[in-house]
């Protein structure tokens, strides 16, 4: 199975230690966010979880942990954007996140590895010409360290629209612009670019639209064929394979203002302090009233592919 970590949190850059915690304890639970007290309980096991997934702006953190990870095969998706601390108030010094990458590439490996440069929104600070200028000087430092770079433009949910009022949508000229431009720009630095939840209007320039997390993006992680049960999409707009996430909505500090995830900064503080390293939960604890449910998990990993490696191997 794939067991995510980032489409609710920032677990790398906020929560390392609890999930190294976990990892050693073998077992995560997890909170149904529209229905809080029915809980799920994942075992951390390589023989069951084949791959975890990460989305994070800063892997700085877990870096000192990834002896605990070397059993699982791994994607991570870093997000680097070329934004200032108005928009993006908590979020490291770009120069050192892209320097995180380059050292966890030469961990994971490149097929391991995804540059996310997402969302992209455009105002009389962050014009096009900044943004291609922006995305080639991190192409550039990230060459070799990976093949994969996912856009997006911003989309207005209801916490984007509640927290970054003054933001507008990318009109489809720009986007088409931006788009080709990106596109040849990945290329020189031997990356493939591939769309988050943008159909299909950026292939004619070379574009992967196939989705950011498929299939293929976790075989060529592994190094292994696998078989994923059939699933209906979270989103519409893509066929990624996002469920299994143990992160918590309302708990990431970064502080971004396009975020999706958090609907303001006092319920993120408020939740916070309610998150202690030891907790099988990430936020708070059990409750008399839980009812737990053991996660249906087994590996997808066709027999005829092995994929594990060993630690001396994993480390070099």
């Amino acid at each position: 199975m794939i067991l995510q970590t980032g489409m609710r949190t920032d677990i790398p850059a906020f929560y390392a230690e609890w999930f190294a915690n976990r990892l050693r304890a073998g077992y995560v639970k997890v909170r149904n966010p529209y229905n809080p007290l029915q809980v799920t309980r994942y075992r951390l096991d390589p023989s069951l979880v084949d791959l975890i997934g990460f989305c994070t702006k800063n892997p700085g953190p877990m870096l000192p942990y990834m002896d605990l990870l070397a059993p699982y095969g791994m994607y991570w998706f870093v997000t680097i954007t070329p934004y200032g601390r108005d928009i993006e108030p908590h979020v490291p010094d770009r120069q050192q996140v892209l320097a995180d990458f380059r050292r966890l590439s030469g961990i994971v490996g490149a097929d391991a590895m995804g540059w996310r440069y997402d969302p992209i929104f455009l105002n009389e600070t962050y014009t096009t010409a900044y943004h291609l200028e922006q995305f080639e000087e991190m192409a550039k430092a990230l060459q070799g360290c990976t093949h994969t770079c996912v856009i997006s433009f911003i989309d207005l949910y209801q916490k984007v629209r509640k927290n970054f009022p003054e933001v507008t949508q990318v009109p489809r000229a720009e986007r088409l612009y931006l788009g080709e431009q990106m596109v040849r720009i990945a290329g020189k630095y031997d990356m493939i670019v591939r769309p988050c939840g943008e159909g299909n209007e950026l292939e004619r320039f070379g574009a992967d639209c196939s989705g950011c997390m498929t299939r293929e993006t976790y075989e060529t992680a592994l190094h292994a064929k696998i078989h994923i049960p059939a699933k209906t999409p979270l989103r519409k707009e893509c066929a990624c394979i996002l469920g299994s996430d143990i992160g918590v909505y309302n708990t990431c500090l970064h502080g971004c203002r396009y975020c999706y995830a958090n609907y303001d900064e006092e319920t993120v503080r408020r939740n916070y302090t309610q998150h202690d390293p030891h907790s099988p939960f990430l936020i708070g604890g059990s409750r008399p009233e839980d009812e737990v449910h053991e996660a249906v998990q087994k590996s997808w990993i066709k027999a005829d592919t092995p994929v594990q490696m060993t630690l001396e191997e994993f480390l070099i």
